[in-house]
């Protein structure tokens, strides 16, 4: 019989359908996984196996009944811990906040996803108020990747990318700044999607509000779509929310792509050197593939990344010295690579962060008329694949130099696998749609996964 765990949330619904396998069976097999891989992944800093059982069996009924609320009713999700989740603790990966008290409210992503009658069972790992790509933090020290443990599972979401990776769940809930959900999703072999800002609500924002996402982590992009029907109803508390979606994300193959222009760059405007031959080369198969599927391929990127990188810059380093000045005598108590960043917010004259501001504007509307023309952007999602854990030192961690400008516009970005490096070590293709087109990203994504197939698990 399949292990429980290795189903997809799609599957696992038409197992319930037939009466093959119960949520209840399949939370106790994904609390089981969690807590056999506490020492080896520390992909979790709570688990909620009370509440999430007690789900579980509510749900199991309703199914026996035959009036399951929808296709995620019964499927184990896990949660970031920078998102709130009622009766569970909500620590942002520092010992900075007072408290760790359990949430008395769901941030809205998480009031849908139980709406629809999914199963909470745990927080998933993060740095430090989410502030870099690489998973460790003083409060719960280092998250490691299922592939080798000697690398990082990529971050802010390296908790959520380290589950999904070991079948811990199906589903998880991350966010993303910079490249928190992609760059963890190339690391591990999964796919990550971060919806336009504000396609999913978000209450509370966080320390980096105006550039954080939330969208789903999962194996399939089928399972991303259902993930993004539940998550992306409208919520007051977010007044950055968009308007209510019409879009249909329901899954399935999409076939070919007869005529869309798609933009493609190897290494989007660095340095030669900096991008690794062999993720080059999986994103040169990528963009055959793309053309073979009736695709215009054709090589161009936006002629603002690199303003969009410093603007970056320059709003990360300043909200993270507005994020010290909120925990006020706590703040010895950060990372020392999140303190550095204070370091270099507080040395900013303020003339410089309005200056982003306005400059950001500027950027948006070249980026708009980049996606005139074209309907996609493809490119890596990272340099190289998932570094070793020792190539970084505390207070200089990775720079997410490729997906960050995504933010900084609020643009629909996907990390999708399209293959390994001569060690087995996977590597992520960034899909990248102009503004709001959520289900243009995904659609491209589902012919993506059809034509190379769903990443393997590591063994």
């Amino acid at each position: 019989m399949t292990n429980p765990c290795d189903l997809s949330a799609t599957q696992l619904a038409a197992q319930y359908r037939a009466g093959a396998i119960s949520p209840v069976e399949v939370t106790q097999a994904v609390l089981a996984r969690a807590e056999t891989t506490r020492k080896t992944l520390n992909a979790f800093c709570f688990l909620a196996a009370e509440s999430a059982l007690a789900a579980a069996r509510q749900s199991g009924e309703r199914w026996r009944r035959g009036t399951p609320i929808g296709p995620l009713d019964g499927v184990p999700v896990s949660v970031k811990d920078n998102i709130q989740a009622a009766g569970m603790p909500t620590r942002y990966g520092s010992r900075a906040p007072v408290g760790g008290l359990p949430s008395a409210h769901d941030s809205p992503a998480v009031a849908r996803l139980r709406e629809a009658g999914a199963v909470i069972f745990g927080k998933t790992t993060l740095p430090d108020f989410a502030h870099k790509i690489v998973t460790d933090s003083p409060l719960t020290g280092i998250t490691r990747n299922p592939w080798n443990p000697d690398r990082t599972p990529g971050g802010s979401s390296g908790g959520a990318s380290a589950a999904i990776a070991a079948g811990i769940g199906p589903l998880a809930l991350g966010t993303d700044g910079g490249g928190s959900i992609r760059v963890p999703a190339a690391f591990t072999g999964i796919f990550g999607f971060k919806p336009s800002f504000g396609r999913v609500p978000h209450h509370p924002r966080g320390a980096y509000a105006p550039v954080s996402h939330v969208g789903p982590m999962c194996r399939t992009v089928a399972d991303a779509a259902v993930m993004m029907q539940a998550i992306t109803r409208p919520d007051r508390r977010d007044w950055c929310a968009l308007p209510a979606d019409t879009s249909d994300y329901a899954p399935g193959t999409r076939g070919r792509l007869d005529g869309v222009r798609i933009g493609y760059s190897e290494s989007l405007g660095l340095q030669a050197g900096i991008v690794a031959p062999e993720v080059q080369q999986a994103i040169r198969r990528a963009a055959n593939h793309l053309s073979a599927a009736g695709a215009i391929v054709e090589s161009a990127e936006p002629e603002s990344l690199q303003r969009s990188r410093d603007i970056h810059g320059i709003m990360w380093t300043s909200l993270s010295a507005r994020l010290a000045r909120k925990v006020g005598d706590r703040r010895n108590l950060l990372d020392p690579s999140l303190l550095r960043l204070v370091e270099i917010g507080e040395s900013l004259p303020r003339e410089a962060l309005i200056d982003a501001l306005v400059d950001r504007i500027d950027v948006g509307a070249e980026v708009a008329g980049f996606f005139d023309r074209f309907s996609l952007l493809i490119s890596p999602v990272f340099p190289t694949v998932a570094p070793r854990l020792e190539e970084f030192p505390a207070d200089n961690p990775p720079i997410p130099l490729l997906t960050s400008w995504c933010n900084q516009v609020g643009l629909p970005a996907a990390s999708i696998p399209c293959g390994t490096d001569a060690a087995g070590m996977p590597i992520g293709l960034h899909v990248v749609g102009g503004r709001f087109a959520d289900a243009t990203v995904l659609a491209a994504c589902q012919t993506i996964e059809d034509m190379l197939g769903i990443a393997p698990r590591p063994s």
